[in-house]
């Protein structure tokens, strides 16, 4: 896969998954394989992922609006408006929305599978349309391995 064209995704163009708050913006088959990228809404208190690892990928977040507390392997932080965070491959995280307003981050996952299928499906069953179980069963697929994490199960 080659990547030879600029990929641009105006604001009013991403496909907008409202169950989830995730807005899909470029994905692997348009970066050529180089990365896929989404932003995402959570309201104060709204889990955005329980824990997980992606054994081939790394995740960038970066924090547009809010506060995010994120789990990396064993350890709580909060991420404030513009900070930086890149989680490598294979380290446990999990992220929500912390403090009373709105968390907005921007995600980039490089070296990463094709993902949007996962958000859609993601999507159905945050509607109900789908049971959880189908998209547990799609780890492999999407390199989204659920995680045990007695850290986050006792913040």
């Amino acid at each position: 896969m080659t990547f030879t064209k600029p990929v641009l995704v105006r604001a009013t163009d991403g496909e907008v998954l409202s169950a989830s708050g995730v807005t899909l913006l470029a994905d692997v088959p348009e970066t050529g394989g180089q990365l896929t990228s989404h932003r995402s809404t959570f309201q104060p208190g709204k889990e955005g992922a329980p824990p997980h690892q992606h054994h081939e990928a790394s995740e960038l977040f970066f924090v547009l609006a809010g506060q995010l507390r994120v789990l990396l392997d064993d350890e709580l932080i909060v991420l404030e408006r513009g900070d930086f965070l890149v989680v490598p491959p294979s380290t446990t995280h999990a992220f929500e929305a912390a403090g009373t307003s709105n968390a907005e981050v921007l995600f980039v996952l490089t070296h990463a599978k094709p993902r949007f299928g996962y958000y859609r499906l993601l999507e159905q069953a945050y509607r109900g349309d789908t049971p959880w179980t189908e998209v547990a069963a799609t780890s492999d697929l999407y390199d989204n391995h659920y995680a045990e994490s007695p850290t986050w199960q006792n913040r």
